[in-house]
């Protein structure tokens, strides 16, 4: 019986997971990660203003 962690992932697994995780789109705006990254040090207030900008105008 195999006594790893199933948690545990090798080295080639780890690089062909990465390998896909890249190849994937992403369309995230600069604007939705600035509003993350203010959220994050405890800047809610700029952070809803900036979200308020996001929001559709129809």
């Amino acid at each position: 019986m195999d006594e790893r962690s199933p948690f545990a992932i090798n080295p080639d697994d780890y690089r062909q997971h990465l390998e896909e995780v890249l190849a994937l789109e992403c369309d995230l705006d600069p604007m939705i990660l600035r509003a993350r990254q203010l959220r994050r040090q405890g800047s809610a207030p700029q952070a809803r203003c900036l979200e308020q900008e996001l929001l559709p105008l129809f």
